[in-house]
């Protein structure tokens, strides 16, 4: 299986020293982002004391994205808890709303935790952005999986081109868990 490992994101690293000052912005509707005051979610909430599957894709609603890379986790959720992974969350640098409605779409929200990475600055610590212009998408997030404990990355997955998907999806971290 070919993996890259990121100066920033790579196995070994602690994304909550890495990422301390980045925030992600939970999957919801406009309604509840304007009660919750535009509410964002510390990296450190999300990993401390926790065992987190996490991937990344460059954008909801896309191709890949849609078709393979969210139903590889949604297939595989019983067998992550059953490993004890407390959450399995899919970030992209997307708004929160758009992440909602496309959770919504594939029927996923109860499964698994979306969460928008707005303005990229999640994936420019973690240096897993790549720049989709071509694709009229501009600075998105390399295709890429993770598990990490209490913040502490294990296995760090990133496909060679977003396009592609052969090591970031469910079946795989799975295995390396």
């Amino acid at each position: 299986q070919a993996s890259r490992n990121f100066a920033s994101a790579a196995a070994g690293s602690n994304w909550i020293s890495v990422a301390s000052d980045a925030s992600l912005q939970k999957a919801r509707t406009w309604d509840d982002g304007v009660s919750s005051k535009f509410a964002t979610t510390p990296i450190r909430d999300i990993f401390k004391d926790k065992k987190i599957v996490i991937f990344g894709l460059p954008g909801a609603f896309t191709g890949v994205c849609t078709s393979a890379h969210v139903p590889s986790y949604v297939r595989n959720i019983e067998k992550f808890k059953e490993k004890g992974v407390d959450s399995v969350i899919c970030v992209s640098v997307n708004d929160p709303y758009v992440m909602n409605g496309w959770a919504e779409k594939l029927q996923a929200k109860d499964v698994i935790d979306f969460y928008g990475d707005f303005d990229g600055s999640f994936h420019k610590k973690l240096e897993l952005t790549t720049d989709l212009s071509a694709a009229l998408l501009g600075p998105r997030s390399q295709r890429w999986s993770a598990y990490v404990v209490d913040g502490d990355v294990k296995v760090l997955n990133v496909e060679k081109v977003p396009s592609e998907f052969q090591v970031s999806g469910g079946d795989v971290i799975l295995g390396q868990i």
